[in-house]
């Protein structure tokens, strides 16, 4: 068996690097994804969900290298599980309600940010060896004729 998620939004935080004991490189942070809608009474709604994602490897070192909180991001990887409910991890928010975190093991991660809406720090960087840089949003093509496929 088999899953994956893909997770479309904007960092919660800047990735924290760490190293496993083994010396593994493991780069947490946050993304929260966020779905606008409107109720059969006419409410607009905003719901947020909240994504901890882990990138391992050599993944973690790009990540700490180049996301910066804010940016726009797409995450593909798995879910991961509480180990001792094998479900999300339940949590008492300051007012009193119930929420609930979900972890991800990310596999890939792409900068969706356009590169003249990057943080300072990261408009400079040059892409690491190795890696290919996404291509900016603005060089998709503008309607479906465009598409090669």
């Amino acid at each position: 068996m088999y899953h994956k998620i893909i997770i479309l939004g904007n960092l919660g935080r800047d990735p924290e690097l760490n190293y496993t004991p083994q010396g593994t490189p493991v780069a947490r942070f946050t993304v929260a994804a966020n779905r606008r809608y409107t109720t059969q009474d006419g409410q607009q709604v905003e719901e947020t969900i909240w994504f901890r994602v882990s990138a391992w490897g050599r993944l973690a070192d790009i990540a700490q290298q180049y996301l910066r909180r804010g940016m726009r991001v797409y995450v593909e990887g798995r879910l991961v599980p509480d180990p001792n409910t094998g479900q999300p991890r339940l949590f008492t928010r300051s007012d009193g309600t119930v929420g609930t975190s979900y972890e991800v093991r990310a596999d890939v991660i792409c900068i969706l940010t356009p590169r003249g809406e990057m943080p300072e720090e990261t408009t400079d960087v040059a892409p690491a060896s190795g890696t290919t840089p996404t291509a900016p949003v603005d060089d998709l093509p503008a309607t479906d004729e465009e598409i090669p496929f």
